[in-house]
């Protein structure tokens, strides 16, 4: 009778105790800091890979190391990882010979240069220049004919004398309507002071273009611009490359969700880079945030509702290769359907806020976790938020299909900047405190959209996605690019 007694009581003590108290998105936050204070590994991994192994340029033997350190590095930290692997024709610069001379003379002088991808495997054209401003469409326009079968000079950026509102287009789209107008090569003229040269691709596909594409110095071009204004004056442009068609491998992690693990989140960054230089900067800061991320994550276990996928993209460099592979294939397998957010992580750091990705109504969402990360750190992150949509880095293939994206609104060392794809990006532009910033504040966010009842903006339909591409001004940018999937 006792015993009966006892377990009737034990009984209704196990009925009617409170369940654990759940911890609240700040309490979350504060152990998120805590732990990337202490035990970031981020700068000291990226030193690691910089000095080790060099640049990431996809194809390369470089670039085969850089996919094996971080899969090797999400396994050692305990993840579920796996990689990703898809054909890729890949480029590589071999020789270049740039030399200017008077239109009628072979008194030519030799510039210094590089070669942009994908330019032709082989090229040796001698030509007249012609001046085509910010080469954007006003200014072919303006001189209809006038590259037919020449070299077209053009400004990598938006010339100060421009007219007001002019829009700049990408280094690829540039070379696209100098193709379109009749060019038989181009020169990009720098906008870095002190004879920086520039790569990237010149291709808005990711395959070879057709006519020979070349970056020179922002003095050596500026001053051709004016020679050409008295003279006319003409272009030997020799150089050799290479192309095949090459595996590449995405890495991928998996944190599995709590609630809702057939919902997926997706937070990457390319890990290729150019490869003039260590790439630390581009893209360095962000793929190597991604890691740490993922590797606080499962420091603190944390599961969230939904799926978390820690994505190192290949590719991004030579046409966003690796996330185009990736999102060819969650169409073709149904699984596109599964990803509700991605937060794109590129040249990332020091975040004040968050990037809204141009979704109406989504800010509410980022400003207000943006409050909770502030009561963590309010010197640094000042939930300084935007809402705008952009092309030309990983986002933009799941951007296309609908699904909406993220990015921090970084707050780096301007001076990092002049060694965007250029021989001086290496690991000493690398600042420890923006990098360990950026996994702290990412990692709160990514946090919240993963765990959040109602994410923020769902996936647009078909004409949705349409009339928000053309909202944010895109399409003209996607039609160059021939990644504009409607028809008119």
């Amino acid at each position: 009778m006792k015993k009966i007694f006892l377990l009737s009581i034990l009984s209704s003590t196990l009925l009617f105790s409170p369940s654990p108290r759940q911890e609240t998105l700040y309490e979350t936050f504060v152990k998120i800091n805590a732990e990337v204070l202490a035990n970031s590994r981020a700068y000291e991994t990226l030193k690691e890979a910089t000095s080790t192994i060099g640049h990431r340029l996809t194809g390369s033997e470089n670039g085969a190391k850089a996919e094996e350190y971080t899969h090797d590095l999400l396994k050692s930290y305990g993840l579920d990882v796996k990689y990703f692997p898809f054909e890729v024709e890949t480029w590589m610069r071999g020789d270049i010979e740039v030399q200017i001379g008077d239109l009628n003379k072979r008194n030519y002088e030799t510039y210094s240069a590089v070669s942009l991808a994908h330019s032709p495997v082989s090229a040796d054209i001698d030509l007249e220049i012609v001046d085509m401003g910010n080469g954007l469409e006003a200014d072919y326009a303006a001189k209809p004919g006038a590259v037919e079968g020449k070299i077209a000079l053009v400004y990598i950026g938006i010339l100060p004398d421009s007219p007001k509102g002019s829009s700049n287009l990408h280094r690829s789209e540039k070379t696209a309507l100098a193709t379109d107008n009749g060019a038989k090569g181009i020169i990009i003229i720098n906008q870095v002071d002190g004879g920086v040269l520039l790569t990237g691709t010149a291709s808005v596909t990711g395959g070879l273009i057709d006519i020979p594409a070349v970056c020179i110095g922002k003095e050596d071009g500026l001053a051709l611009k004016e020679t050409l204004k008295k003279s006319k004056k003409r272009a030997k442009i020799s150089m050799t490359n290479t192309s095949d068609q090459i595996k590449a491998r995405n890495v991928i992690a998996t944190i599995k969700g709590s609630e809702l693990p057939e919902e997926k989140i997706i937070v990457g960054g390319h890990l290729d880079s150019w490869d003039l230089a260590q790439g630390a900067i581009d893209n360095g800061i962000g793929s190597f945030a991604v890691l740490d991320m993922a590797r606080t994550f499962k420091a603190l276990n944390l599961k969230p509702k939904r799926t978390i996928e820690f994505i190192m993209f290949m590719g991004e460099e030579q046409g966003l290769l690796g996330s185009r592979a990736y999102v060819d294939a969650a169409l073709k397998d149904g699984s596109i359907d599964a990803i509700k957010y991605v937060m794109n992580q590129d040249m990332s750091g020091n975040p004040r806020g968050f990037n809204a990705g141009g979704q109406k109504g989504a800010d509410a969402f980022f400003d207000r976790i943006g409050e909770h990360i502030m009561a963590i750190d309010s010197t640094t992150f000042t939930n300084s938020n935007s809402n705008s949509a952009g092309l030309h880095s990983d986002h933009q293939s799941f951007m296309i299909q609908g699904i909406p994206y993220t990015s921090p609104n970084s707050n780096l060392d301007r001076s990092i900047y002049g060694c965007y794809h250029s021989d001086c990006d290496d690991f000493n532009l690398v600042n420890e405190e923006h990098i360990r910033n950026n996994v702290r504040f990412s990692s709160m966010m990514l946090y919240a959209l993963a765990d959040t009842d109602s994410l923020p903006a769902k996936r647009l339909s078909d004409e949705e996605t349409r009339a928000f591409l053309e909202g944010n001004g895109l399409k003209l940018k996607l039609k160059i690019g021939g990644d504009w999937r409607w028809e008119d």
